[in-house]
């Protein structure tokens, strides 16, 4: 089977493509994938330079990368009942995490890290718990987008904090995976929803796409006041903050006394007046990891209720994986980057 591995944490050159035997039959609960799909995500990057090694339970060499990935059941081991053979699926990002609170063997990281090996490969063998069944309208490159950018606006939405509700404001920043996955699944939840943008000429997309209001921030800090301005003074019942601790300030001051506030990433966080804003405000803060198997199926289940479809920037050709890290990294995309598995 081809797969990659990274041999060294060098960025780009360190991805090898490599030809391994293909894997033996599954046993017990275990499921075969043969994986057509798998998208990019931040961590991913970071994965790849190195960024994610000081992290507990974080990279090691020679790993498989890639936490996305969806594909076919094409073998499972014979007490393996959750799925059969031809259903189409999802891996989870956390192995370990069904449903309910955090467990205690949980790796923040997900698939590929630690021990795990990722989705960058034709086949995978996976728990039967570690795989979700898909909705019936999305390609395996549109389910690709939603184990681990999916699934954490999912849960930023539905986390700790509180559940969103229809007529609620949501603010989403920039375009990525979880802005842009999170700007969906706000609206097909009945929200309204302001997104941010450092990029002019993304304003029109993030219209097309659903955005009800759409906040120029090319100009730096204080675009609270254009938060607050959309939402008569207000500000906004729950914020997706992907920005970390540069924009806090706006972030905090765009989002509305008891508010919520879900923080997605948030590795540069630092000390200061931010604890302080927070405390005066009554902010409700939801620190996002991703997500559980159960808000994965119930994401799932609302996008095939909806019809929703996630928003594909590019796709490209297996043999074309560096290319594609070199686009995810250039930031002008909008939406995910997909890896088709022929």
């Amino acid at each position: 089977m081809r797969l990659y591995r990274v041999k060294a944490f060098t960025g780009i050159d360190g991805l090898q493509r490599v030809e391994e035997p293909d894997p033996v039959a599954p046993v017990a609960a275990q499921v075969l994938v043969r994986v057509r799909a798998t998208s990019i995500n931040f961590r991913d990057w970071m994965g790849l330079i190195g960024g994610l090694q000081a992290v507990e339970g974080g990279m090691v060499p020679n790993h498989i990368p890639m936490c996305d990935g969806a594909g076919e059941v094409v073998a499972v081991g014979p007490s393996a009942r959750r799925v059969k053979v031809g259903d189409r699926v999802a891996m989870t990002f956390h192995p370990t995490w069904i449903d309910g609170p955090i467990p205690d063997d949980f790796n923040v990281l997900g698939r590929s890290a630690g021990p795990n090996d990722g989705c960058l490969t034709e086949f995978t063998t996976v728990d039967q718990s570690e795989v979700v069944t898909l909705p019936d309208h999305l390609s395996f490159e549109e389910a690709a987008t939603l184990p681990c950018a999916g699934v954490t606006a999912w849960a930023a939405l539905r986390g700790q904090a509180g559940k969103l509700e229809p007529g609620e404001d949501v603010l989403v920043m920039g375009s990525g995976g979880v802005s842009i996955l999170g700007l969906q699944l706000a609206k097909i939840a009945g929200a309204r929803v302001i997104a941010t943008t450092s990029s002019p000429a993304k304003m029109d997309r993030l219209r097309e796409l659903g955005a009800d209001v759409v906040i120029d921030t090319s100009a730096g800090p204080g675009w609270y006041k254009a938060v607050q301005e959309a939402t008569g003074g207000r500000g906004v019942d729950v914020t997706l903050d992907v920005g970390g601790a540069t924009g806090w300030r706006d972030s905090i001051l765009s989002t509305r006394r008891s508010g919520r506030i879900s923080l997605i990433g948030a590795l540069d966080m630092q000390p200061g007046e931010m604890p302080a804003l927070f405390m005066m405000r009554g902010i409700n803060l939801n620190p996002t990891r991703v997500g559980s198997r159960r808000h994965f199926e119930d994401m799932n289940r609302a996008i095939a209720q909806t019809g929703m479809r996630p928003v594909i920037d590019r796709v490209f050709a297996f043999e074309d994986t560096a290319a594609a890290f070199q686009h995810f990294a250039s930031g002008t995309r909008i939406g995910k980057v997909v890896i088709r598995i022929d």
